[in-house]
């Protein structure tokens, strides 16, 4: 197995602000404020969280292929 990916870019999909974050290693994020523009972010439609949605690597969860939370 590959190793987890803790670390994220988050890119805001309004105003294009990136940001680094650690990701939690069972829980999925599902509201994330822009640090530039403040818009709150949520999942897209099929994402269990914003890092599956915006972020440069999926949730620990779906990187280890294993059961993430529920939806939201």
């Amino acid at each position: 197995m590959s190793e987890v990916a803790w670390q994220s870019t988050i890119t805001c999909p309004m105003c294009g602000y990136l940001k680094t974050e650690t990701m939690p290693a069972d829980a999925c994020q599902w509201f994330y404020e822009c640090g530039h523009c403040r818009t709150v972010l949520r999942p897209k439609d099929g994402d269990c969280c914003v890092y599956c949605s915006y972020g440069t690597a999926k949730c620990p969860p779906v990187q280890e292929a294993r059961s993430c939370c529920s939806s939201k």
